[in-house]
């Protein structure tokens, strides 16, 4: 289809996929039609140019289109693009193997799905069955994806209450708060669910001792540490997986996003050989239909190539440690506007006094061409997820670009 064949997008949205959607991206101003997407950049169908700083929330950690990942999907694709079920699947196998010698300590088998929600249902399965518990704590805060079990440990409640009853036997207790972790951690405990790094949260750091501290409550009372690094994971925040931060240990590990390279999706649960116990009985206890395919394998073996051969971990962090601090200068310069400034790597997030400035941030950035968007549990937070392949010279561009939107929004805010 050429750009000027394309329908009316708009009308069709509203009249066959989400009325209420569209007339919200309307009014954010986010009802163009994006038609191409190379590196850092993304153009609309009218051939407009904006700068990927939001990153399809962690998804495009390599750019768009990856030519490795391209070509090796290409080459997959005409090979054998979807799997049998019956026969062994080579580049699964492979990507088994790569994720356990990547992964920290002794975590081991893998179990293949096609998105972090999935891959965190299944995390909360095998914790169940292998503890033969029921309980699961996790953060205020937090997300951990939209489907029952996900949204049960997730914690905004405006998107819990429309659907309760939940799953049953949740409690949630305030992020980064070892003792309110310790009290409700008890012998009921399957697991504990953590994000290293609250993402729709508002990019929430934990306490350097936090995440240690629930690794030794979670082994004092016999339960389960689940560490959730859909987002967080391979190379965003400065490390392979934000948990070797601070030298932490899961028992499962859920990965997705970045994980299919921007080419296709895929989700992972990686968990220490123990566990893996609650497959001999019945090995197809938990299974996927389409995880773990040929096609999200291929893309994903050739993601973790360019991770390790453009060392991009090391330069999440060093542009992290750039970007933190230009932002940093800017909150100085906009103490009335911004409260905080946080991160890691590559994941940073701007909070500001009101939840309506981080609004206008956000229509003033996507106007002159910069994506980004509010965190999904606290909107008063904007989030600066880009392409872990960015310049120096384009997030310079971005920060000038961000320090004239906050003038205008000065500029329309009542004195």
């Amino acid at each position: 289809m050429k750009r000027e064949e394309l329908p009316d997008v708009f009308s069709l949205y509203k009249r066959y996929i989400n009325p209420y959607l569209a007339d919200l991206l309307r009014f954010a101003g986010c009802d163009r039609v994006e038609w191409e997407a190379e590196g850092c950049i993304i153009k609309d169908s009218e051939g407009k140019e904006y700068i990927d700083c939001l990153g399809g929330y962690g998804v495009f950690s390599l750019g768009h289109r990856h030519p490795k990942v391209v070509k090796a999907v290409e080459e997959q694709l005409h090979r054998m693009p979807l799997s049998s079920k019956i026969f062994l699947n080579s580049p699964q196998a492979k990507l088994a193997e790569r994720l356990a010698q990547l992964a920290p300590g002794d975590l081991q088998y893998v179990f293949f799905s096609n998105s972090g929600a999935e891959a965190v249902e299944a995390s909360l399965k095998f914790a169940r069955m292998f503890t033969g518990r029921k309980k699961f704590v996790s953060a205020l805060g937090s997300f951990h994806g939209k489907t029952f079990g996900s949204l049960s440990v997730s914690g905004r409640d405006i998107y819990k209450k429309p659907f309760e009853p939940l799953l049953g036997h949740c409690e949630q207790v305030p992020f980064g708060d070892g003792e309110a972790l310790e009290k409700a951690v008890d012998d009921s405990t399957a697991a504990v669910i953590l994000e290293p790094i609250q993402g729709e949260g508002g990019v929430n750091v934990p306490p350097e001792d936090y995440l240690r501290r629930a690794r030794a409550i979670c082994d004092e009372r016999g339960a389960l540490l689940i560490l959730d690094e859909v987002q967080t994971g391979l190379g965003r925040c400065g490390r392979i997986f934000a948990c070797q931060l601070w030298d932490v240990v899961p028992d499962i590990l859920c990965l997705a996003k970045a994980l299919g390279g921007g080419i296709m999706p895929i989700g992972a649960t990686i968990a220490r050989p123990k566990i893996w116990t609650i497959f001999q009985e019945n090995p197809l206890i938990h299974s996927s239909t389409f995880g773990g395919n040929p096609l999200a394998c291929s893309a994903a073996l050739a993601t973790l190539d360019v991770l390790e051969e453009e060392k991009l971990p090391e330069r999440a962090e060093e542009l992290g440690n750039y970007l933190l601090a230009e932002l940093q200068i800017l909150k100085e310069k906009h103490a009335n506007l911004i409260k905080d400034v946080r991160g890691k790597g590559l994941l940073l997030g701007i909070e500001f006094w009101e939840e309506d400035v981080g609004l206008l941030v956000v229509s003033f950035l996507i106007q002159r061409g910069v994506l980004v968007a509010y965190a999904l549990n606290n909107p008063k937070v904007i989030r600066l997820e880009p392409p872990l392949i960015i310049s120096k010279e384009l997030l310079a561009r971005v920060v000038e670009i961000l320090e004239s939107a906050l003038k205008d929004v000065e500029a329309v805010l009542p004195t």
